[in-house]
């Protein structure tokens, strides 16, 4: 009896091992198909870190290391001057910030565009490219456009002033005056005292300063030295080159030149003197020439 009970125990622990093994091998089994299932279905992304803001950044503030955290982002999609790298950063060091240029939100990626050299503060002087100067223009309410221009706005500069007989050209009353456009698509760096683009609220501003070359500044220069100048806002979008614009008094109403009367013509008198002791006899002759 108790070999009969012990044969039927073992039989069935066998039976017991098999199942479990059984059912192992097809949970086993199950997962792969799974995993090579979903494998196949999503897609291979390349992926790097990138610099991305912990919390949201305002025009000038400092970026510290703990400001910033490295997050994943597909390779194909990075943006252009992302930072990869802590040390592509921070380069002089954690200790040497750099100065937010452009607002920036939250988990938002770092790029260089938007953010000064390490050191560096968020001034004018940051914003002038190579070869380019910072030149102040004086404006008022019309000439600047009821305030509607911001830091990075385009402007067309129109000039007007009054032309002597002599040709030069001087600030003075109405007649003679002329406008002349003489620089287009110029970039506003300030406005007053401020350089943030992401201003959205109206300036009334007393200057404007602009980026230009030398040779613009000085044409500026002259411009504002012996004119008037106004301000003509440009569309972000537009990118059609102006041509040579002078409009005077005469163009303006559509009147055309007024010729002046030729001089009647004059026929020549020649004359001889004669002398007849005191008295002088004057005679008109023929002329022969």
């Amino acid at each position: 009896m108790r070999l009969v009970f012990g044969l039927v125990l073992i039989l069935g622990l066998g039976l017991a091992g098999f199942a479990v093994y059984m059912a192992k091998n097809y949970i086993q089994s199950y997962q792969n198909q799974l995993a090579l299932e979903r494998s196949q279905r999503a897609p291979q992304i390349e992926t790097v870190d990138v610099a991305v803001a912990v919390k949201p950044l305002q025009y000038g503030d400092r970026i510290p290391p703990e400001a910033v955290r490295m997050v994943k982002f597909p390779k194909d999609a990075l943006p252009e001057g992302a930072f990869t790298t802590p040390e592509a950063l921070f380069p002089n060091g954690m200790e040497v910030h750099r100065a937010v240029r452009r607002t920036m939100e939250k988990n938002e990626a770092i790029l260089e565009a938007k953010v000064t050299k390490p050191g560096e503060d968020a001034g004018i002087s940051d914003q002038l490219g190579p070869g380019m100067r910072a030149f102040a223009i004086k404006v008022d309410v019309a000439s600047g456009v009821s305030g509607f221009l911001r830091p990075g706005d385009h402007v067309d500069v129109y000039w007007t002033g009054h032309v002597r007989g002599d040709g030069v050209r001087t600030e003075g009353d109405s007649v003679g005056e002329v406008t002349k456009l003489i620089q287009t698509g110029v970039r506003l760096i300030a406005i007053d005292q401020m350089s943030d683009e992401n201003t959205t609220r109206a300036i009334i501003a007393r200057t404007v300063t602009v980026a230009a070359k030398p040779q613009e500044v000085a044409a500026l220069a002259q411009a504002q030295a012996t004119g008037r100048l106004a301000l003509s806002l440009v569309g972000v979008r537009d990118e059609t080159v102006a041509e040579v614009i002078e409009v005077d008094q005469r163009r303006l109403l559509g009147l055309s030149e007024v010729e002046a009367a030729p001089e009647p013509e004059r026929n020549e008198v020649c004359t001889i003197r004669t002398r007849r002791g005191s008295e002088v006899i004057v005679s008109q002759i023929p002329c022969t020439n």
